[in-house]
């Protein structure tokens, strides 16, 4: 439910017409949070940045909102990480609307990047199938929602969290994703999204920790995490079974 009498996406046009953008003029992201700030206080960093993201015509993470297919959610059109401009339907290539085949491909460093028996083959795999299965994680957790905004790729400055839940207390839940093993250079990268999300997304009563869940925790993961108490360690493992279909007799 809106905090204000309008949606967010609603809120965002008001912003072009008050800021009186033009065709071809660029805004940065400082420029919509100091709007934001000012008029609607109480709408949170993480859910304004989100929001630009599903209203950017090419940015490939809008995909995990909900998007209206029928250009209401076509506004921006993303030049880097921190500028846009309005979108131009004449110039422009045409809207993602849908996962590519080419945006699940994830690259990362060479000893990361092998993929052995047992293993998703790309990260977006394993965080299209456990975003669907949280409980497998933990039991109450859910999928965090906010006017349309999927917990799938949130934004957090200008990286992205694989999975923002909440848990069955409503406290946060930050989930970092490696399809392969988790290195101990992991620890410094969610221990920065979940001061993020507490700066710039908790309420004041609500709790943030994170989980790290890999093919292979590492020893010197392990090792990282005894200093901090309240991120958890998964390994993740695959099982299939078949089932033999009979064939009729002709």
């Amino acid at each position: 439910m809106p905090i204000y009498e309008k949606s967010v996406r609603m809120l965002f046009r008001d912003l072009v017409q008050d800021l009186g953008i033009q065709k071809g003029e660029i805004i940065d992201k400082q420029r919509v949070h100091s709007w934001f700030k000012e008029k609607y206080p109480l709408i949170k960093t993480g859910t304004i940045s989100a929001h630009i993201m599903l209203l950017s015509i090419n940015a490939p993470s809008r995909i995990h909102h909900s998007i209206d297919q029928n250009g209401k959610d076509d506004l921006f059109y993303q030049i880097d990480g921190k500028r846009f401009r309005l979108y131009d339907s004449l110039s422009d290539p045409n809207p993602i609307y849908v996962k590519s085949k080419e945006s699940e491909v994830i690259i990362e460093s060479a000893d990361e990047n092998v993929i052995g028996e047992n293993e998703f083959a790309y990260e977006k795999d394993l965080q299209n199938f456990l975003s669907k299965n949280l409980n497998l994680i933990e039991k109450g957790l859910t999928l965090y929602r906010e006017e349309g905004i999927s917990g799938i790729e949130f934004p957090v400055g200008n990286r992205a969290i694989d999975i923002l839940a909440l848990d069955k207390n409503r406290d946060y839940v930050v989930i970092e994703l490696k399809v392969s093993r988790g290195y101990d250079r992991v620890v410094g990268q969610i221990l920065r999204y979940m001061a993020w999300i507490r700066k710039n997304q908790a309420d004041m009563n609500q709790k943030v920790r994170g989980i790290i869940i890999a093919r292979e925790i590492t020893e010197d993961l392990i090792l990282a995490c005894s200093e901090t108490h309240n991120v958890d360690l998964f390994e993740y493992n695959l099982s299939v079974s078949l089932k033999k279909i009979e064939q009729p007799n002709y």
